[in-house]
């Protein structure tokens, strides 16, 4: 089988083969943590309240219609109350379940949210230029690190763009989307990675939508340099790597 065909059946649905095999779950082995952890030294910067009062577009039908990839950025600020409407729209918690699970404000298979959101920050108002980490159980963020010429180091992470060259580092902030596979494995094992590649669409998509309710424009990411990126955030590329980019700005 070449390889078109093989990643063509790889879209398929082929659950019945969890029948033959027994997952960790099964198993009775731990599950990871719905959250990575974190130094309790760290830098954390509280995140506003959610509220609707900051939406300029309060009708989904407007959002969804009026909803395109957006490449040009003015030079106004986010603001911080509009960056933590945009976490909690795309990976806020709405109910702990336990220690290894939570509902969120998007669908993931089997309850497993296997992602991190780790945000290069360019343009945010009251936040220095560098890289953060979203912790959705806290809804807070945690500082990383600053990053000189931050610019250049985007730019170099999101190379040969096809229709607009270097837009990502003109963008306000930069949305980078980590996956944990074994998240998901340790319920469903080698039938993860479908579930996976879906749940990551969820995501991006409420980015879009939330982002037109703020009347900000979005543009999903998916040509990036993966070791540079992976680099970029401390990642190793194994057990944790950016799966999914967008970048986010005022229009124009």
């Amino acid at each position: 089988m070449d390889k078109i065909s093989q990643n063509r059946d790889f879209f398929k649905a082929d659950f019945e083969i969890l029948k033959q095999i027994k997952t960790d779950k099964q198993k009775g082995l731990p599950a990871p943590p719905l959250q990575k952890g974190y130094d309790s030294n760290s830098d954390l910067i509280e995140l506003p309240t959610v509220s609707k009062d900051i939406l300029v577009k309060n009708n989904v039908l407007d959002c969804i219609n009026d909803r395109r990839s957006v490449r040009k950025y003015s030079n106004e600020k986010i603001s911080l109350s509009q960056l933590s409407y945009l976490l909690w729209s795309t990976q806020g918690i709405q109910t702990v379940r336990d220690e290894f699970s939570a509902l969120r404000t998007v669908p993931s298979a089997g309850c497993t949210h296997p992602f991190e959101t780790y945000l290069i920050i360019n343009n945010v108002d009251n936040l220095k230029c560098g890289v953060y980490r979203y912790l959705p159980l806290e809804h807070k963020l945690l500082f990383i690190k600053t990053l000189a010429n931050i610019d250049d180091k985007i730019d170099k992470a999101t190379p040969n763009q096809p229709f607009v060259q270097g837009f990502v580092s003109k963008s306000a902030v930069v949305f980078a989307w980590s996956c944990i596979p074994y998240r998901s494995e340790h319920k469903f094992s080698i039938a993860a990675h479908k579930k996976i590649l879906i749940d990551i669409g969820h995501v991006c998509q409420n980015l879009y939508i939330s982002s037109e309710s703020l009347d900000c424009g979005t543009c999903a990411i998916g040509i990036y340099d993966q070791n540079i990126i992976d680099n970029m955030l401390d990642l190793d590329g194994e057990n944790e790597f950016i799966i999914y980019m967008a970048c986010l700005g005022k229009k124009l």
